[in-house]
């Protein structure tokens, strides 16, 4: 590139499919430490996700997706990096009647875990909740 900025292949993989699939010049994913941000000819990597924001920056024109994403996987080889995540909207698309539902289902049902009700994992409905919470910050409404 003219530029002297190298892009590199991304992929935001939900169990539905493809969120997004294309090149980009830096992907930030949500890693269970703290943010993760990746380049082109970014060193091997493997870790884990929590539930936050993923944003994908297509180009120096200031084009960039923003995605809800929920916990996951992420992957780095050569100039390839993968995000496996159990769910990802775009920011844009976050329906807030939706998310708003999910939020207070997981805090229903984690209540009941809470008073011995339930058996239902934990750790998943803590994921739920802070996936339909982070939805909501996203798009800013939350």
């Amino acid at each position: 590139m003219a530029d002297g900025t190298r892009k590199f292949d991304v992929s935001l993989v939900t169990p539905e499919g493809p969120a997004f699939e294309g090149e980009a010049e830096m992907i930030v994913v949500p890693g269970a430490a703290g943010d993760i941000g990746v380049l082109a000819r970014h060193a091997p990597l493997i870790a884990t996700l929590r539930a936050g924001s993923t944003r994908v920056y297509i180009d120096r024109n200031g084009e960039m997706r923003e995605y809800a994403t929920g916990p996951g996987f992420f992957q780095v080889q050569l100039d390839r990096a993968i995000a496996l995540v159990d769910d990802a909207v775009l920011a844009s698309e976050v329906d807030d009647a939706r998310a708003r539902e999910q939020l207070e289902t997981a805090q229903r049902e984690l209540e009941l875990v809470d008073r011995g009700e339930s058996t239902a994992d934990r750790w998943q409905l803590e994921q739920r909740i802070r996936h339909a919470g982070n939805q909501l910050t996203v798009a800013g409404r939350g």
